[in-house]
């Protein structure tokens, strides 16, 4: 680990695979997230209270945080100097690294070292965190509903945003920021084609067949990425991982909610208008950029997909609400990154701790120029009324941002592993045999239940 006056570092919340992906991830050290979000629905609360280790409020809190929120933690420290804060870098768990759990199993054998807070790019981490490591420990993580953060802070946040933190009836993080998964589209080539930016997955593929006859070349979307899961499959309630208790599994991608979707891509990659190379594959930049009709990812395609790996101009890209599918009259949609923040329940000082992890995640003051989409909606407002996050666009993204990130789908759970290895290891290689996604579902849901049963899950198909 490094001390606050190591360099920014440049982390991406999925390996990165090529080398225009390597210029993408660079303005991604922006980005925090894993793949997966939302875990099964909490049970009832515990009935034993969360009992906190003797406390001392002058004592020094130690936070560890990456490096692209280490000036927000700076912040912190300076406008609050009466707090005794002890800054520490790490990798923030990008990358699917496992150092801050390793270090926490560690920490409990030796009953001492804990940070009293910590960021995490990885949704995946509040998992394991939210349980003990062993029989007789408590939780790493605190659980802030009792008695730390008031209900009417937590009832703030997006819709949604928190169920990855929690387990057991009980709260255990606080959401940075969201990445909620919309419809992205060049108003410019819209325009000059004459089309209509479609608001059903139905009219979504009827324009890019019509795209494939008439404007070859263009797309209107890509799979080859390793997160294109959470924006396609995620955002048609496919139960590909569904944390039905939180140590049972249900995948069954042979659930219409699958299998429509895999359908209507497997049209569009027939006809090219859907790519399987991914976006932030070596080469796609260059030769495809410029191409890109539509795309539906995550809010941050806006600035670090189209803006900074793309290069389009400012002036064109524009941001539509989720598509819906013919005859529901809600839509549901997708999450593509978003960290959080933790409270160690062997804190000493508390107080200082919560404050901190709070004021992080809600406040105006930090959130308003933050990289990315606060998960606080108070603090979203303000980061949408920030000139920077919509100079760039051709319109505002203000509605069609507010509108997804209370839509995300809270059927795609939280596990204690990743949601993109089995997409990256299955189903992009058989992608790129020319297999269709629709032949590969057996084989997708056989990979994702076998990780499933390593980690120690229950795994039903039905």
């Amino acid at each position: 680990m490094r001390t606050t006056t190591s360099p920014r570092a440049a982390f991406r919340r999925t390996p990165a695979r090529t080398a225009v992906a390597v210029l993408a991830v660079s303005a991604l050290t922006t980005l925090a997230g894993c793949a997966s979000a939302s875990p099964a629905a909490p049970t009832a609360a515990s009935s034993s209270a969360f009992k906190p280790v003797t406390q001392n409020p002058n004592a020094t809190i130690t936070v560890w945080t990456d490096s692209t929120r280490l000036p927000e933690v700076q912040a912190y420290q300076k406008s609050h100097p009466g707090v005794k804060m002890n800054i520490v870098t790490y990798d923030g768990s990008a990358d699917g690294s496992t150092y801050l759990q390793t270090k926490v199993q560690l920490f409990d054998r030796t009953g001492s070292g804990w940070p009293d807070v910590v960021f995490s790019s990885s949704t995946t981490d509040a998992t394991w965190a939210s349980e003990p490591t062993k029989p007789g420990a408590i939780p790493f993580a605190a659980p802030l509903d009792q008695g730390l953060v008031p209900q009417s802070t937590l009832d703030n946040f997006a819709k949604g945003s928190l169920t990855a933190c929690q387990y057991n009836g009980h709260t255990y993080c606080l959401r940075n920021d969201i990445a909620q998964v919309v419809l992205w589209y060049n108003k410019t080539l819209m325009d000059q084609f004459g089309y209509t930016v479609p608001t059903t997955w139905e009219q979504y593929e009827a324009l890019g067949q019509k795209v494939a006859k008439q404007h070859p070349g263009y797309l209107v979307g890509s799979v080859g990425d390793t997160n294109s899961q959470e924006s396609y499959f995620w955002s048609a309630q496919c139960p590909a991982f569904d944390l039905v208790q939180p140590d049972t599994l249900r995948t069954d991608l042979s659930s219409p909610d699958c299998t429509r979707m895999s359908n209507l891509l497997d049209t569009l990659i027939s006809d090219k208008s859907v790519s399987t190379q991914g976006f932030f594959s070596q080469g796609f930049a260059k030769d495809s950029g410029s191409k890109v009709l539509m795309a539906n990812g995550p809010s941050w395609y806006g600035q670090y997909l189209f803006n900074s790996a793309f290069k389009t101009p400012a002036g064109q890209i524009a941001a539509a609400a989720p598509l819906t599918w013919d005859g529901d009259t809600t839509a549901a949609t997708g999450n593509v990154g978003g960290g959080l923040w933790m409270v160690s329940s062997h804190s000493t000082n508390l107080k200082a701790a919560t404050a901190l992890a709070t004021w992080l995640t809600t406040s105006d003051a930090n959130q308003a120029s933050a990289p990315t989409y606060p998960a606080y909606v108070p603090a979203a407002d303000a980061w949408l009324a920030n000139p920077a996050n919509k100079q760039y666009f051709a319109s505002d993204v203000s509605s069609a941002f507010k509108q997804a990130a209370n839509e995300v789908w809270t059927g795609w759970s939280n596990t204690k592993f990743s949601d993109a290895t089995a997409w990256s290891s299955v189903v992009l290689p058989a992608l790129t045999a020319g297999k269709t996604l629709t032949s590969t579902l057996p084989a997708w849901q056989a990979a994702i239940a076998d990780e499933a049963k390593a980690e120690g899950y229950k795994v039903t198909t039905q």
